[in-house]
C-alpha cells in the first residue's frame, strides 16, 4: 500500500490544517493538502494525505474511511499515481476534443451533410430550399 491517501467529500470548510488534525491520531502526518479551485481559491471538497509509513496510512485508511466529518461521510482510498494533463485523452480541449464540429458531412450533431440516405427525411444534406 502507499503512504498517501486520497480522502473525498470533504465539507468545503475543511482546511489543510483540519486535514492534518484530523489524520494525526492514526500517525506521522507528512502532508496534508485540501485541493482549491484555481480561478476561486474555493475548496473543490478533497485532498490527500501522506503518512508517514504504509502502516500508519492503513490504520488512517481503515478508521476514517466512512466516518461522519462535519455531516459529510468521509470517503478514503488509496491515492492513484497522478496521470499527466497530455495523458488524458480526448475531450478534454485542444485538438480533437469537444463534441461534434469538424466537417460538415461528418454528420455529428449537425444532423445530417451531404450524405445520401440516413439522416434527418425534413432536412435536405444540400442545405438548398427554405432549410
Amino acid at each position: 500500500m502507499s503512504c498517501k491517501l486520497y480522502v473525498g467529500n470533504l465539507a468545503y470548510s475543511v482546511s489543510s490544517a483540519d486535514l492534518e488534525q484530523l489524520f494525526a491520531p492514526y500517525g506521522s502526518v507528512r502532508s496534508a493538502q485540501v485541493i482549491a479551485d484555481r480561478a476561486t481559491g474555493q475548496s473543490r471538497g478533497f485532498g490527500f494525505v501522506e503518512m508517514a509509513t504504509d502502516q500508519e496510512a492503513q490504520a488512517a485508511l481503515s478508521a476514517l474511511n466512512g466516518t461522519d466529518h462535519n455531516g459529510r461521510a468521509l470517503v478514503v482510498n488509496e491515492a492513484k499515481p497522478r496521470e499527466d494533463a497530455a495523458g488524458r485523452g480526448p475531450g478534454r480541449g485542444g485538438p480533437g476534443g469537444g463534441q461534434g464540429g469538424g466537417r460538415r458531412d461528418s454528420g455529428g450533431y449537425s444532423g445530417g451533410g451531404r450524405r445520401e440516405g440516413g439522416g434527418r427525411p425534413d432536412r435536405g444534406g444540400d442545405r438548398g430550399g427554405r432549410y
